[in-house]
């Protein structure tokens, strides 16, 4: 408790409590709905773990809850299946949603993207993927997948209590080739 109250800090932990309660609300009426309208359609509650853990603020992997439906995900995205749903039941979502969008040299945190491709002249992206969680209709959080190909991931947490701004991940590459140019112009003696 005291390490997540460091990491987390009060409102952190405080924010979190409340998302889990939500949440857990949420699950419940999901699975009381589903145990006595058995015939009703309803999503595998997995896409609704997984939304859970990616909106926590210290990463989705922190608790060991989290990593089978988390490992789950990161398998399913790299074969290509799709995100998985959440059925929020009749109160719907209020406004928290989550997508998934794939990195690339146009979509990308600035410091994640390197000259690579033929002749080092593609700008390229070293994660796989973003997933960006947004709740009561705010970025959240924002989850770099599978970094430099060795399944890591970086969180970004943007929710109550945080100091980061969020910021437009396509446009970090023309941030990067703007750095870039000046690096070049100071490194070559301003000419």
């Amino acid at each position: 408790m005291k390490m997540d109250r460091m990491i987390f800090g009060k409102l952190g932990l405080r924010r979190m409590r409340c998302i889990v309660r939500h949440w857990s609300i949420a699950i419940a009426l999901f699975v009381g709905t589903s145990i006595f309208a058995p015939g009703l359609a309803h999503a595998d509650d997995w896409g609704c773990q997984v939304i859970l853990c990616l909106a926590n603020p210290g990463g989705p992997e922190q608790y060991s809850e989290c990593v089978p439906p988390i490992e789950k995900l990161w398998v399913a995205l790299r074969h290509g299946d799709p995100f998985p749903a959440c059925d929020f039941g009749a109160g719907g979502s209020q406004g928290t949603f989550v997508a998934n969008t794939f990195a690339s040299g146009s979509y990308c945190r600035e410091d994640l993207l390197y000259w690579g491709g033929p002749e080092q002249s593609e700008l390229l992206c070293r994660a796989t993927g973003a997933i960006n969680v947004d709740i009561d209709n705010q970025l959240y959080t924002r989850v770099w997948w599978d970094v430099s190909g060795q399944g890591r991931m970086i969180t970004e947490f943007y929710g109550a209590g945080s100091t980061e701004m969020p910021y437009d991940p396509s446009q970090s590459a023309a941030l990067f080739l703007q750095q870039t140019e000046q690096q070049d112009d100071f490194g070559g003696g301003g000419q």
